[in-house]
């Protein structure tokens, strides 16, 4: 088995009265594809935010590399090497593929605001090896040569989920996370993200984390799954060990469908 690059142990958070998530423990191997999965209200996106830092846990531990994340304030998430996709798009469509592509650098250039402002020396070599990496690396990865130039502004929804998934990808993270990269796609547009996700874990260095309810996609791409429902851990472990769990068949379809 592959050593764990993020380790979430024992995590509780409740707003109020309610319990988001009760003693949630999960590891995410590194090089590997993890799905976290449940029905609606299950506690996924409460979870990524956790990790992410926008909700803060009342208990428990989530270890990134060695480092403890919940010590440390969310910004500082991009620069220890995850990012995050969200669900709903957020491109700027009077920008390019390519433009859209470079706002996802952001974070990690070093060029001074002043310098940066007036377009001196470093931002201006800062800029161009960035074009390099985004030319040479990122846009054939996944396959946006045709649309480097065009504005996203009309191309087609599952086009512009890809130009996300590259923005996310230009920070070169190790941990890449994944806020339903398949919702409104159809089913070509889910089977070229499936093999563009497989791609990036098997060409790259890049783990990946992600929850979907699309469970064929889920299920024929990911090496490992989690199942949560009402906030707890139910299941775990490969695709066929978690089809055939009974707390998964029943969480899903009732006991009486399941029979």
């Amino acid at each position: 088995m592959a050593p764990n690059l993020l380790d979430v142990s024992n995590i509780d958070l409740a707003f109020g009265g309610i319990k988001a998530l009760t003693s949630v423990s999960l590891g995410v191997p590194a090089g590997k594809v993890t799905a976290v999965i449940g029905p609606n209200g299950a506690g996924k996106t409460t979870l990524f935010n956790v990790i992410s830092g926008f909700y803060k846990a009342q208990r428990g531990t989530v270890t990134f590399a060695g480092q403890d994340l919940l010590a440390q304030p969310a910004h500082t998430r991009s620069r220890a090497g995850i990012s995050r996709t969200f669900q709903n798009i957020a491109l700027f469509p009077g920008m390019t593929v390519a433009e859209n592509i470079k706002l996802g650098a952001h974070a990690h250039l070093d060029t001074g605001v002043f310098a940066a402002a007036l377009y001196l020396g470093p931002a201006a070599r800062e800029e161009r090896a960035m074009d390099r990496k985004i030319d040479q690396t990122v846009i054939p990865l996944l396959g946006l040569e045709d649309s480097r130039d065009r504005s996203v502004s009309g191309l087609p929804y599952g086009l512009q989920k890809r130009i996300e998934l590259a923005r996310a990808l230009v920070t070169e993270p190790k941990l890449l996370m994944l806020d339903e990269p398949f919702a409104g796609m159809n089913t070509t547009e889910k089977a070229k993200m499936s093999g563009q996700i497989r791609t990036l874990v098997a060409e790259t260095d890049v783990t990946v984390l992600l929850i979907d309810h699309d469970m064929e996609s889920i299920m024929t791409m990911s090496d490992q799954i989690v199942v949560l429902n009402f906030g707890k851990v139910i299941a775990a472990g490969t695709p066929a060990q978690v089809q055939a769990n009974p707390a998964v068949i029943e969480a899903y379809l009732g006991a009486e469908d399941a029979a």
